[in-house]
């Protein structure tokens, strides 16, 4: 059985030691899926939601929550974020959202990616929501992440 790094002898969460670790680049793209109602969907698309951009806002909301994951998530250590980007593509039934974050340090940034798109699709919800209340978030995922000790990783 694998021995849980946020573990310490005792059982108690710590926070990982990353000091000895080599400050190398590394790269994390996560993915997820909001499904909408066609008519919100529409109104997304041509920009009439009464709060605003929908998508504009929710890209700038994916990329704030990747730069504060570290105060989201317990234990989640505080990164010098090189890049991030987030991207929104409408589709037939929903929005696919996909962010990357890169980073040159001594641990991955595959949590940032994931709370990027968390926060993302989070947005879309509650902008649209007065239009369409039947919203559904899924498929939230890392797709690939390269760097770091464990190496490349692409999910099928």
């Amino acid at each position: 059985m694998t021995k849980l790094t946020h573990l310490d002898d005792r059982g108690a969460a710590r926070m990982v030691d990353i000091s000895a670790k080599a400050a190398t680049r590394r790269e994390a793209t996560a993915e997820g899926f909001i499904h909408v109602a066609k008519n919100a969907l529409q109104a997304i698309a041509e920009q009439a939601v009464k709060k605003g951009d929908v998508l504009a806002t929710a890209r700038i909301a994916g990329i704030m929550a990747a730069k504060r994951t570290a105060d989201l998530i317990p234990l989640c250590h505080p990164l010098p974020i090189d890049a991030v980007s987030v991207d929104l593509a409408l589709e037939a039934t929903g929005i696919r959202a996909t962010a990357t974050v890169a980073t040159t340090h001594g641990t991955g940034v595959e949590m940032e990616a994931l709370t990027a798109v968390s926060a993302a699709l989070l947005t879309v919800y509650d902008m649209a929501k007065a239009l369409d209340r039947t919203m559904r978030i899924d498929g939230i995922r890392l797709l690939r992440k390269s760097g770091g000790r464990s190496g490349d990783f692409v999910a099928e």
